[in-house]
């Protein structure tokens, strides 16, 4: 390497560094109910990255506030299908007085991003930003024509980002076959079978489940607390919730999760018990929870809303439950949690995700373990399921498989799922300059 693309190297690992803080700085929390400041500031900072180096981006709100980011670049050959990278602009919630630091700083402490969006999806955004300006500073075309996104919303599902987009503007994404994004990409280490060295696997997301955002609503005979009442709604909404939380979902290792472990044992020579997969998991390091998620169908009540005063019983009580399926298992899911959910409770779809589930082998799969290999030789990549959701289900929607693949060479020792949403979300700096540079190379030889 010259001493030339040394600096040329050194400039866009340093650019996403920096716009990984600038857009953690922006505060775009999402509060899922319509409020907030939306991503309107983070857009425009976009916008002005993109300006910068003379590309022509377009800013477009579903809702005032609620802005979306897209430019496209022109391949060499634009008669291949083209390749939607994305990422979205907001971010979940974070109560600074439960952080170790300003959730909102951005700042750069113990070789770590610390802040909210740090690792979702703000690192990756800063990579996407980094590459994309280089590309347009020194004229390089990508080999076949590139859309590149930055979505609202999809913290709430995307009603205002790219399931908007999808309806209102498809024709932004005509010609694409492909995406990549977010949550994949990241590396875990395992032990090698022959040696016990540490060895690196970086989990490609080929597979994601689906979500049903729903509400039980039990009814019953409104009165008076002092007067006995067998037709108690909250009572009735109490014994559904106990059937929900006590079903045990059965279990079914669907074809990603199932290549995942096939790899791992493989790679380690620990053979799995299906029967005790828990003394198993372990192996998967940082990704442990993802993956702990994947293996069934999953319900978890995340809200409560009834009565009004003390003494008075009410006719209606609700439930918001999180529902979380398996590719094919949609049906079954709300089916169940119908029947679950008994007489006097009403089930309320208010918003539902598909499942996905893309091609494990595929010329393009093989262009991502090679932009990985070339940075990190003898690792390995590996498909896997996702346990949460992402914006390649709207694109779905156009015949574009998503993956999830945002790069990132990890500690072995951090447990990076839990930083997801979590409290004193971070990301290493070394990672995001990783992450830079495999973003490079895939995009120059995609």
């Amino acid at each position: 390497m010259t001493d030339e693309s040394h600096e040329t190297i050194s400039l866009i690992e340093d650019e996403a560094v920096r716009i990984t803080q600038e857009l953690i700085r922006i505060d775009s929390t999402n509060f899922g109910d319509g409020t907030g400041p939306g991503e309107r500031a983070a857009a425009d900072h976009v916008m002005t990255l993109l300006q910068e180096v003379g590309l022509s981006p377009t800013l477009i709100e579903s809702e005032p506030g609620r802005a979306n980011v897209i430019v496209r670049l022109e391949g060499a050959d634009r008669s291949r299908p083209g390749l939607v990278v994305h990422g979205h602009l907001d971010v979940v919630p974070a109560n600074a007085a439960d952080w170790s630091v300003d959730p909102f700083s951005g700042e750069i402490r113990d070789g770590m991003i610390w802040g909210r969006g740090a690792v979702d999806m703000k690192d990756m955004n800063g990579m996407i930003l980094a590459n994309v300006r280089h590309m347009a500073r020194t004229g390089t075309r990508p080999p076949r024509d590139l859309v590149i996104a930055f979505f609202a919303d999809e913290e709430a599902g995307g009603t205002y980002g790219a399931q908007w987009l999808v309806t209102h503007h498809p024709e932004l994404f005509e010609g694409c076959d492909q995406a990549i994004s977010e949550v994949g990409g990241y590396s875990i280490t395992v032990p090698e079978k022959t040696t016990g060295d540490p060895v690196r696997a970086y989990l490609l997301q080929t597979a994601e489940k689906g979500f049903a955002w729903i509400r039980i609503r039990a009814t019953g005979r409104a009165g008076h607390g002092s007067v006995p009442n067998d037709e108690n709604a909250i009572v009735r909404l109490a014994r559904a919730i106990d059937r929900i939380d006590a079903h045990e979902w059965p279990r079914e290792f669907v074809a990603s999760v199932t290549k995942l472990f096939d790899g791992v044992t493989e790679l380690t020579g620990v053979e799995r018990d299906d029967e005790r997969i828990e003394e198993f998991l372990p192996l998967m390091g940082g990704a442990r929870a993802f993956v702990a998620g994947t293996l069934q169908d999953s319900a978890n009540l995340t809200m409560l809303d009834a009565g009004y005063k003390n003494n008075v019983i009410p006719g209606s009580a609700e439930a918001a439950i999180d529902c979380r399926f398996l590719p094919g298992h949609q049906d079954l899911m709300l089916d169940t949690i119908r029947e679950l959910a008994g007489e006097h409770v009403e089930l309320i779809v208010d918003k539902l995700g598909i499942a996905l589930d893309a091609p494990t082998e595929s010329a393009f799969v093989d262009t991502m373990r090679e932009a990985i290999l070339a940075e990190d030789p003898g690792a390995h990549l590996l498909p896997y399921c996702l346990s949460a959701g992402t914006d390649n289900k709207a694109l779905r929607r156009l015949d574009i498989d998503g993956y999830g693949f945002a790069p990132l060479r990890l500690p072995a020792d951090l447990d990076f799922a839990p930083l997801f949403h979590g409290v004193d979300e971070r990301v290493p700096v070394d990672g995001v300059k990783f992450g830079a540079r495999v973003l490079k190379r895939l995009l120059e030889t995609c």
